[in-house]
Formats: structure tokens, sequence, C-alpha cells
């Protein structure tokens, strides 16, 4: 059964990943999909409550096997299935650093005659490959059986649904090229001689390797990056105290760029550092380019002595609203006072809108408790330019015609 085998990856063009495995007259269809932090699966167990980044479901409808029946539950022996395949594989999954996906594999058993949980294996392992999951190495499994009588037996390799049926054992093993992952057997006698399970042992080794040559014939290794119209994250670290800038009041700004930007942003904070960790996720990269630059917006803060390239948003008489370019979002007043050095009437005499100009930062002006930009500070001061000296306390405490104001009430 083993010689009869074929593959084939991204059988289902819209998915995420999949794989069609054939062996013999057992045949499985298994999608994976990737999800992000909010698609982890909460368990509710005795020893408390936890999530699960990886999930495999395995479905075994009655027509698999020729039969009629009703669907839509799953069985106990599903149940068992899934999870065998599930630990074969976990092994191989790369950490959350390198992959902080959430990962849903689902095996259709079309056909089914032999260990079609070995086939989810297999198709299994060429789906998370296809979806670009950086897995440590490809597995691949099989189902070995056991014919004794008195002192004499025969382990078997690839086992039908008969030789399951009527044999003594059904001895599952999972693996690597490196090494076993997952077992689990089954035997209908009292126990096993070490013979017996020695030479089992070598027998599976040697068909799961044959099997996973010809998984790595299919695809040799998982796919550099996840497929375009597949989900990417990208994970941005914040200052606790953006958060609720951030998130807006009641959620406004948060809404307001998902909206916009069709991306899904989650927003948690690092008990230990009190830092805001940001997930971005969405298909589109424009979308998540989007939000990063929202982000860095917010947590631009501009240095004093540096110079900026500004975008003139906005006209008023005693000055031009300018935007930093770096920095979408972010406004700051350029007073009319600061455009030149000459006396300017007009700001229009200097700048008009959509401009795009240098400007020097100094810092929170004292007076107003605003930031202070500058665009003269950048130009040469004229030959002979005078500058006014500024005025004293002495004259601002006396009025228009030279009374001492701080007497007056006296």
């Amino acid at each position: 059964m083993t010689n009869n085998i074929s593959n084939e990856v991204s059988w289902l063009p819209r998915t995420h990943g999949s794989a069609l495995f054939t062996r013999g007259e057992t045949q499985a269809i298994v999608v994976a999909t990737l999800g992000f932090g909010v698609d982890e699966q909460r368990i509710e167990a005795l020893q408390g409550s936890y999530k699960e980044k990886f999930m495999l479901h395995y479905n075994f409808p009655p027509y698999s096997v020729g039969e009629v029946g009703r669907t839509g539950f799953t069985s106990r022996r599903e149940v068992g299935h899934g999870k065998l395949a599930w630990r074969a594989l976990k092994a191989v999954l790369p950490d959350s650093e390198e992959f902080d996906y959430t990962i849903r594999l689902v095996s259709e058993i079309t056909e089914s005659n032999g260990s079609s949980s070995m086939a989810t294996v297999c198709g299994s392992s060429l789906a998370l490959m296809d979806a670009g999951v950086p897995i440590k190495n490809a597995v691949s499994g099989i189902a070995m059986g056991l014919i004794k009588e008195g002192d004499k037996f025969a382990v078997l390799s690839d086992i039908l649904g008969d030789e399951d049926h009527l044999g003594d054992m059904d001895f599952k093993v999972t693996g690597t090229a490196d090494g076993i992952t997952a077992c689990q057997m089954d035997i209908k006698i009292k126990g096993l001689s070490y013979d017996i399970l020695v030479k089992a042992l070598n027998q599976a080794k040697d068909g799961r390797l044959h099997i996973l040559s010809k998984l790595t014939d299919t695809i040799a290794k998982p796919n550099s990056d996840v497929k375009t119209h597949a989900p990417k994250m990208v994970t941005r670290t914040i200052p606790g105290d953006y958060i609720g800038a951030l998130i807006g009041p009641g959620g406004k700004n948060i809404q307001e760029l998902q909206k916009t930007t069709g991306c899904t942003i989650v927003i948690n904070e690092d008990p230990d550092t009190e830092e805001g960790i940001v997930e971005i996720l969405g298909t589109d990269q424009e979308g998540i380019d989007a939000v990063l630059s929202n982000i860095e917006s917010m947590l631009f803060k501009p240095e004093v002595g540096s110079v900026y390239e500004v975008k003139v948003i906005k006209i008023l008489d005693f000055g031009a609203v300018v935007e930093y370019n770096d920095a979408p979002g972010n406004e700051v007043l350029l007073h009319i006072s600061e455009l030149a050095w000459a006396k300017t009437e007009n700001v229009t005499d200097v700048v008009n809108m959509g401009d795009v100009i240098d400007v020097k930062y100094f810092g929170v002006d004292p007076r107003t408790r605003k930031d202070k930009v500058s665009m003269k500070a950048l130009l040469a001061k004229p030959e002979g330019y005078v500058e006014r000296p500024p005025r004293s306390r002495d004259n601002r405490s006396r009025d228009n015609r030279g009374r001492d104001n701080r007497n007056r009430n006296r």
C-alpha cells in the first residue's frame, strides 16, 4: 500500500493551505486556516482555564466507507483520532516568537480502507507547509498490524481495514526523519513480546521514511511566506501611557482606524513591563502599513534643535498650521512672526496651502505652552538686521500713557 501514494498541495486555491493525500483506498483532504490571538481556543479544564493556538479536527463521514448515516456531531472515535494526529504534529510546530499565528487544521476523510488517522497526519504535514507554517520537519505516519498464532507471528505494515479488524494489533506510529512524535497501540491479545515490539518499530520506521520521501517529493520544505490572501499579523509595542490614546474615548479612535484600514487591532498589556502589545491583523498590506503609520505618528516626539520637513495644511491670520511629513496627523502652529526675518503682513506672502517647507523645532514655548517651530531660523539674517529687544517687565507694567499700573489700586 505504501507504494500507491499520491499527494497534491494548494488543491483548494483560496484556502490558506490545503493538501490532498491519497494512500491506496484511503484519502484525506486537509485544510489549514491561519488566525490570530482572538481565534485561540479557550478551554475550561479541571486544572484551570487556558488557551490553545493549535487545533486539529478530524471528520469521518459515513460515505467514506460506503455507508449512509447521520452527520453533524463528533463521535468519540473522531475525537480520539484527531487527538492522535494533533500530538503527532504538535512537536514540530514553531514557537510563538517565530510564527505567532493560531492554526486550525480540518481533515475530511473522503475514502477509508486503512488508517485514516495516519492519512490525516500526512495530509496535515503537507497542508502546514503549503500554508507557510515553518514546521521543523515533515511528519508521516503508518499503522502496523500483527497476526500471531502460538509462537509464530507476522508484523504487517500499512494495514488495511480487514487486517485491522481480523488482526491482533493496531499500532500507529508517527514521526519525522529524526524520530517518533506520537504512537498509539490497540491489541487484542494479552501482551506483546519484546521481539514483536522491536520488529514492529523497525518496520514502522522503514515505512515512515518511505512515506516521508513521497511527502518531500511533493513539497520539500515550508513555503517562505503565507499566501497573499492569508491574514498577516504585525506586532508593535507601545508605552503603556499611550494605550488609552490609541483606543480613544469609548473606543472611537481604534474603531475608526479599523474601519478605514480593514484591519483588526488587538491591544494587550504586558503585566511584566506594563507596555502595550498591539497586534495588527489584516490581509491588505497597505491597511497594515496605514495602522503602523498611525501608531508612529502617535508616538512621534520631535527633538529640540532638529529640522523637520512639514506641509502647510491650513492658513490662519496669525500663522500657518503645518503637519510633519514623518508623522501624518501631528500638527503644529508656525507663527507668522517665525516665517521670515522681515515683518510679514500676510501669511500667504511667504507660504501657501500645500507648500512643503523645512522648520526647526525649539521645544515648548514657555509663554504659550505650545510647541514652537520656526522657518526663519533656517534662513540667513538680512544684512543690517537689528533684532527688537524683548519688552522688559517694567515696560509691560505701564499703560500707554506711561502710568505705573502696579500703583493704580493703592
